[in-house]
């Protein structure tokens, strides 16, 4: 079998070119220009460049490819899709198609539009199983009554605004809100809410309701433990079997280190 990966930026999609090719599997990475990192090319084994709005090309390279089975992988920013997207023929017509313009919506339709050149779109996780975290606090500390209460009311939350797919991340502090996550992804609210109030933040970033695998999975890694320790944040509240961490080992010691809890719920 061979692979199609649409890469998108960080090293999600890095990650699952190493896992296929401990599985034996060669992998034809569609990258996405205005996102991925160009280290890339070094460890695909066939690669063509595509702008966000080039469905068709990506369409067409994977045919030429002969796969039949693809993973999404890296985030491709939201934003990026009204301010830097120039859709070919084939992306303006599956647009035109789509309701509404959120980011389920948006991915959904490319899922459909792969389908219908017989590719499947499967579980974005496959080759990284390990790195989804099991229930429980993964840090030396463990959350305090207040944190607890904090996550308690932020998973109440953050599982409507999930659910609406606004966004994955929302940051408490003493039962209130302080930031939602909408377009601008889970470092920037972290930041933002740094900015509006300093200490004892808590940050809850859980999957939808009814994630999809296959696309928008949750994911953290040491840059948000970063984030966290510049924003005064003490505790990570993530969801157990459908959270990405990457850097998992580098994330809980430098969590160690500044005395941020991380739970798995």
């Amino acid at each position: 079998m061979k692979l199609g990966l649409i890469a998108g930026n960080g090293k999600f999609p890095f990650l699952v070119i190493e896992g296929a090719h401990r599985a034996g599997v060669q992998v034809a990475v569609a990258a996405i220009r205005e996102e991925t990192d160009p280290e890339i090319e070094k460890i695909a084994d066939r690669l063509t460049w595509v702008g966000i709005g080039q469905l068709g090309k990506m369409l067409k390279f994977f045919q030429t490819e002969g796969v039949e089975k693809a993973i999404m992988a890296g985030q491709v920013k939201h934003v990026r899709i009204f301010s830097n997207a120039i859709p070919d023929v084939r992306m303006l017509k599956m647009l035109l198609r789509v309701p509404k313009r959120n980011t389920d919506t948006l991915i959904g339709a490319v899922a459909h539009e792969l389908a219908a050149e017989g590719i499947e779109l499967i579980d974005s996780t496959h080759f990284l199983k390990d790195q989804l975290p099991e229930v429980g606090t993964l840090t030396k500390r463990d959350a305090n009554d207040a944190e607890r209460s904090d996550i308690e009311y932020g998973l109440e939350v953050a599982r409507e605004i999930a659910r609406l797919d606004l966004g994955q991340t929302i940051v408490v502090r003493d039962r209130a809100c302080v930031a939602i996550e909408a377009m601008e992804g889970t470092d920037a609210v972290i930041r933002r809410a740094g900015e509006l109030v300093r200490g004892k933040l808590t940050v809850v970033k859980i999957a939808k309701p009814h994630q999809d695998m296959r696309f928008d999975v949750p994911v953290v890694g040491a840059p948000t433990i970063e984030t966290m320790i510049a924003a005064h944040a003490t505790c990570l509240c993530l969801t157990a079997g459908k959270t990405l961490m990457f850097d998992r080992e580098e994330m809980i010691k430098l969590a160690n280190r500044n005395k941020i809890a991380i739970l798995a719920v």
